[in-house]
């Protein structure tokens, strides 16, 4: 044992280097994503005007109450839409149990908060990030949209969406206002994440679960119109 340390000591420079290079690697992919995401963060106020508004689920309870992360991103979704600044929102997440249904939650939220029915759309099997951004283009069609998450999220969502071909925009809720140390620790979490989005970004690969194309948002479109 001794033995070894001693070389791992004899070694120390280069093996910092090794080190040095390694944390390089573990952290590019998630500067990249920052720096080129920037550009496309914003806030209600100067949001663009576009047909969807994409909001991402973030999580329910055992009740059936979306998380407070989720419920959030659903108030600023709604806060998008009274401004005008959408005229669809389509709401993506897990339904892959009988007992366990995201997107009817966040509908009902909406719902609550003033958005009419009409105007929501549901996809139910946004599993992933990606998923949900290569179901929006290739399964409802959005060739737009605002994506509506928690800050941390809000990078890797605007790149996968923006790979997925989307033209979007994002804008962020700030959950350190609320759950300061969760928000600490999903940042951390987001280091994985983003080198499997990188990955995504590269191949680009085909969702869980694709299906057929749906109109949902044409028929919001057709309804909004009449109204």
């Amino acid at each position: 044992m001794r033995r070894f340390w001693s070389g791992v000591w004899r070694c120390r420079a280069p093996l910092a280097v090794l080190g040095a290079l390694g944390g390089y690697a573990l952290f590019l992919p998630g500067a990249w994503m920052y720096a080129e995401a920037g550009r496309y963060r914003t806030d209600v106020a100067h949001a663009p005007r576009v047909t969807v508004g994409m909001i991402f689920g973030a999580g329910i309870y055992s009740s059936g109450q979306p998380s407070r992360m989720l419920d959030e991103r659903l108030k600023l979704g709604a806060t998008l839409y009274r401004a005008g600044k959408v005229r669809v929102l389509l709401v993506t997440g897990d339904n892959s149990r009988k007992d366990y249904d995201e997107p009817s939650a966040m509908r009902d939220v909406l719902i609550a908060e003033g958005v009419p029915q009409t105007r929501i759309v549901l996809d139910y099997a946004g599993f992933s990030t990606w998923d949900s951004c290569a179901r929006a283009k290739q399964i409802f069609g959005v060739d737009q949209a605002i994506l509506v998450t928690q800050n941390f999220h809000l990078p890797r969502a605007l790149t996968l969406c923006r790979a997925a071909g989307i033209e979007a925009w994002g804008v962020g809720d700030d959950s350190s206002r609320y759950a300061g140390i969760t928000t600490e620790y999903l940042y951390v979490r987001e280091i994985p994440a983003v080198l499997k989005a990188t990955y995504e970004v590269g191949v680009r690969p085909r969702p869980y679960y694709l299906g057929p194309r749906e109109a949902g948002i044409r028929r919001a479109l057709e309804a909004a119109s009449r109204n």
